[in-house]
Formats: C-alpha cells, structure tokens, sequence
C-alpha cells in the first residue's frame, strides 16, 4: 500500500495498481512536449474578471477520500455566480428580461482535492460573440493547479428562451465595443 499526498493514509485508490496500469491520471500540471498529441490548444485571448476563495466541505469529499467531481462544477458555478451578483450590484440586473445560461461545461482534473482547504477559482471571459461568451476556469489549493474548466454562457430573453444580444455592460467589462 502507497501513501499519497492526497490523503492521510492508506486507503483503495492508493494501492499499487496492477504492473502497467494508474489509477490516477497523468499529472496535467507537468510541462508538454510541443507538437505533441497532449499538448493543449492555444488559449484564446482572456480577461480575468472574477476571483473567488471558497472552503473545501467535508461532505464535498466521496467515499474515495476527495472531492467529488461534480462538486468541481459547483466551485466554477459559485465564481460565476459571485461575478454575476457584482454586475447586478453595479445596477444591471435582469429586469430587462434576458439573463445567462450555461449550453455546455467542462472540466479538466489534474490533481484530487482533499478536505480540509480552500480552492482558489479564478474566472477569465474570453472574446465575445454575438449573444455568447466563453467563461475559462482555473481551480488552485496553495497555490498548486488542481483543475481547468470551462463553460459558454449564453444570454437569452427569459421569456422565450432565444439568444439575444450580449449586454453592453458585459462587453465594455472586456474592452469589446461590440459586433
């Protein structure tokens, strides 16, 4: 049986997995060889708009000692929600009848999370469309990456859920002037 320093001890994930095989994935965090199949695309242009520090629960964690996965999705959400009360608090809420929606997410684990800590979420927007957004996520425990995600957002007439025109004030906090 292995120790990890994802968890205090031993435990099922952390035994010696059969000759040739992981358990975990690789570490993501480690430099790529360029022209590689790992490498990652080129990261489009991105504003940091929101920061957001939130504990790490108990009852985040799984029967396999760390954080669950879906509760990674739960962090990116709290960030983009934090970001959307302070456009709100800014006067631009959503009595207009149109708000975001989430049309797709994902998640890229690197490294579990464990109880206890914080997770440091930093939230970027990248280039604007017409009624949608990309929204990029990175995930940090003391300082170390622990995931990457990303989600579209999409603004929407509430009424009839049909995109509509981002708002002026999403696109000035990105130095856009619009499409």
């Amino acid at each position: 049986v292995r120790r990890s320093a994802c968890c205090s001890g031993p435990c099922a994930i952390h035994q010696a997995p059969p000759a040739g095989r992981t358990r975990h994935p690789p570490d993501l965090t480690a430099p790529r060889v360029s022209g590689s199949r790992s490498e990652p695309p080129m990261k489009a242009h991105r504003v940091l708009v929101h920061t957001s520090i939130q504990p790490i629960r108990w009852g985040d964690m799984d029967a396999l000692g760390h954080v669950n996965n879906t509760v990674y999705f739960r962090y990116m959400e709290q960030a983009r929600l934090e970001w959307l009360y302070e456009l709100a608090q800014e006067g631009v809420g959503f009595l207009s009848g149109a708000g975001p929606v989430i049309v797709n997410a994902s998640c890229t684990f690197m490294v579990p999370i464990v109880y206890p800590g914080d997770v440091e979420v930093r939230m970027y927007l990248a280039e604007p469309g017409r009624s949608s957004i990309g929204s990029h996520y990175e995930l940090d425990c003391a300082g170390k990456r622990m995931a990457e995600g990303d989600a579209k957002i999409v603004w929407i007439d509430l009424a009839s859920g049909r995109s509509v025109p981002l708002p002026d004030h999403v696109r000035a906090k990105l130095g856009d002037t619009g499409r």
